[in-house]
């Protein structure tokens, strides 16, 4: 094993700015949702909304969308970080989990819709494929309204009794967890404009991590 010289090692600490990366990801992730759902006509034929839809601000979504995600793990990174050696393995394994899963199908939500969009011109142009064009679109609305956001009610869920149980955070912050996880467990198919809970929720949960100390403050991890 190779040692370093000419100073002694150093471990990595996580700075309290991280935590500006889920301002971050709530602000771009917003941005996104309503940049989607109002370039997208409402009411329309399922397959003809990202025919019909406007053409520039569709792809400013699609752009910002990995930027978003980027900021999402290192939101993750910085949740975890803070739980030091109070952190439990099973909650930690479906908080985790629950994360990375609605990343995964956001982002391959996001995919579908940048290839309905490239194919938006030969779509218009041969009536035959609107069927294609459907099948794309019910795949992207199942693997984000339907999939990815109740993967980000688990996320919410599994943080919030996460908190509960070890009083990282206060505990008017877990009630509130609770309640926009079940808000978008439950009423993301009534309204899409539920989803923009999430990032909202992202960005209390940031600033309190950057304003109290003592939220993101961890035991250290050696006995």
């Amino acid at each position: 094993m190779t040692h370093a010289t000419g100073g002694q090692l150093r471990s990595l600490t996580t700075p309290r700015a991280a935590a500006l990366a889920g301002v971050l990801f709530a602000l771009l992730f917003g941005t996104v949702l309503v940049v989607l759902r109002t370039s997208l006509p409402p009411g329309a034929e399922l397959g003809s909304q990202w025919i019909d839809g406007t053409s520039g601000r569709l792809k400013v979504a699609i752009v910002l969308m990995p930027f978003s995600g980027i900021a999402f793990l290192w939101f993750i990174g910085v949740l975890r970080d803070g739980l030091g050696r109070l952190e439990d393995r099973f909650f930690t394994t479906v908080f985790i989990g629950s994360g990375l899963l609605f990343l995964a199908m956001v982002f391959a939500g996001t995919a579908v819709g940048a290839g309905l969009l490239a194919s938006k011109q030969f779509v218009a142009e041969a009536g035959t494929r609107t069927e294609v064009a459907a099948f794309g679109q019910g795949l992207l609305v199942a693997l984000t309204n339907t999939y990815a956001l109740r993967m980000a009610a688990v996320f919410m869920m599994s943080l919030a009794t996460i908190w509960l149980r070890t009083r990282l955070m206060p505990r008017w912050l877990v009630i509130a967890t609770y309640l926009v996880a079940v808000a978008v467990l439950i009423a993301s198919d009534v309204s899409p404009w539920t989803t923009v809970a999430f990032p909202v929720w992202v960005l209390v949960v940031s600033v309190l991590l950057l304003v109290t100390p003592a939220a993101s403050t961890r035991l250290p991890d050696t006995a």
